[in-house]
This record gives C-alpha cells, sequence and structure tokens, in this order.
C-alpha cells in the first residue's frame, strides 16, 4: 500500500512541474511567427521573472537594448530579464512588466498557461484588452 502511495505522489509531482510556468520557453514572434529566442522563466523570492538565455539567430546574438530606458540601454540582451515581479494570481501570473527589446518599451504583463507546453504571454498598457500577445512553446 505504501509503495502505491509514493507513486501516485511521485506521478503527481511530475504532472504538476509539466504544468508550471517555470522553464525555457522558445518565444516566437507575433507578427512574423519566427522563434526569436530561448526566456528561461524562473522563480526568485515568491516572484517570478523571466531571462533571456538565447538568441536563436546567429546575427542578433551580440545585440544590445539601443531603445530601452536608461537601466537597460545599451547593454546586452542575451542574458537581459525582460519579465520581471508576476505573481501567481488563479490560473495565471500577474502584476509585473515585460520588456520588448526591439522597441525598448516596458508593459504590464501576464502568463498564463495555454495547455500543456504553450505560454500565453501579454503585455499591455492601462487595460489588459488593449496589448499584444505571444504564444511560447516549452523548450524540452
Amino acid at each position: 500500500m505504501k509503495k502505491y502511495i509514493l507513486l501516485f505522489i511521485f506521478f503527481g509531482c511530475i504532472q504538476m512541474n509539466a504544468q508550471s510556468v517555470l522553464g525555457r520557453w522558445k518565444t516566437i514572434d507575433d507578427t512574423t511567427g519566427h522563434a526569436k529566442s530561448i526566456v528561461e522563466i524562473y522563480e526568485k523570492d515568491g516572484k517570478v521573472y523571466g531571462k533571456v538565455i538565447e538568441i536563436l539567430n546567429p546575427s542578433l546574438r551580440n545585440g544590445i537594448c539601443e531603445k530601452c530606458g536608461k537601466d537597460y540601454r545599451n547593454k546586452p540582451i542575451l542574458g537581459m530579464v525582460i519579465i520581471t515581479g508576476l505573481v501567481k494570481d488563479g490560473n495565471e501570473y500577474n502584476g509585473g512588466k515585460i520588456l520588448d527589446p526591439e522597441s525598448g518599451n516596458v508593459y504590464k504583463c501576464y502568463i498564463k498557461l495555454s495547455g500543456k507546453d504553450k505560454l500565453e504571454v501579454r503585455g499591455y498598457m492601462g487595460f489588459a484588452l488593449i496589448g499584444r500577445s505571444q504564444t511560447w512553446i516549452r523548450v524540452k
């Protein structure tokens, strides 16, 4: 009986981990449909963050954030934390911000799973209805 309980707990933990926003995600440009980068979503001090860990286009790998505000201006995009301060709220994470390194704009942000291996990422100003969404794909 103990063996079955342990197996149930083990597989339950695996299933919970598979349905987490934490991990590595391939970003997909919402305009072109092309994969752009790999972002690692991680938790720190109870909040969720996202960091660019790989840029897929070799000619852009050494790119810097030219249009960003003073905190990010002229810093490498590779290694940059672009999602900050998200907090779990039901089935989504919100209350944080996302930086678009191409435009230099910072938006309010929420993320939520859209299936087992898809992440909906929405950046917006003011109301969530007025913004832009991308679907990122989990990297295995």
